[in-house]
């Protein structure tokens, strides 16, 4: 097989872009040809912006979402409903929750799902965290009176569900998952937000 082409600096930034979730080969030299036709302004700030939010944001110490701060903007929001917590794989599912408008309560984001087929225990996710700050609550005398538990409906969230539901049943008033308003195997974060309501809504207790 012959050399390549490219110059090795496009050869690099297609292989970047092709880590990226959902971007193949083809895609990634797709974007890498349209950056070179772009003004080098814009590709400066698009790599400036890159750097600034790998330097500058960080898991929230509190909830695990992304933050600019020790904490994140919610965790900081006194208004928010302290008794209220809600648990979710990822922070996209917590962004599109919040796209809603109807959610006032607080979140914990665990960084994914257990999955015992990929090795994946309570240990690789934000759990001890969760359940240390179920426990603390309680011993501020501000328990936490209701978890809802808003995994994706597919077989590791269903796992995680129902670990959760086992380890908090006697810690908190109530355990309750999103109702199934969505495909099972589809992603939260790709829902629309009258389904993520409808979801919220009609809530129900985990058996």
């Amino acid at each position: 097989m012959g050399a390549s082409p490219l110059p090795s600096s496009v050869e690099r930034l297609i292989e970047a872009l092709s880590r990226l979730p959902g971007v193949g080969p083809r895609t990634a030299e797709r974007l890498a040809f349209h950056l070179l036709r772009t003004p080098i302004v814009d590709a400066k700030a698009l790599a400036g912006a890159i750097t600034t939010m790998r330097d500058t944001t960080r898991p929230c110490v509190e909830c695990g979402h992304v933050a600019d701060q020790e904490r994140c903007w919610i965790c900081r929001d006194e208004g928010r409903d302290a008794g209220l917590l809600c648990v979710v794989e990822e922070a996209l599912d917590l962004v599109a929750i919040e796209r809603t408008g109807a959610y006032r309560g607080r979140y914990h984001v665990l960084n994914g799902t257990l999955s015992p087929m990929a090795g994946i225990g309570p240990g690789q996710l934000r759990m001890r965290e969760l359940f240390e700050r179920v426990a603390a609550a309680t011993a501020a005398g501000t328990p936490i009176r209701e978890v809802i538990i808003a995994t994706n409906p597919s077989p590791e969230g269903d796992v995680t569900l129902l670990y959760l539901q086992e380890r908090l049943g006697d810690s908190v008033a109530a355990v309750t998952s999103m109702a199934r308003g969505l495909p099972f195997g589809a992603d939260l974060q790709y829902a629309d937000a009258v389904t993520i309501l409808r979801s919220l809504e009609e809530r129900r207790g985990v058996e």
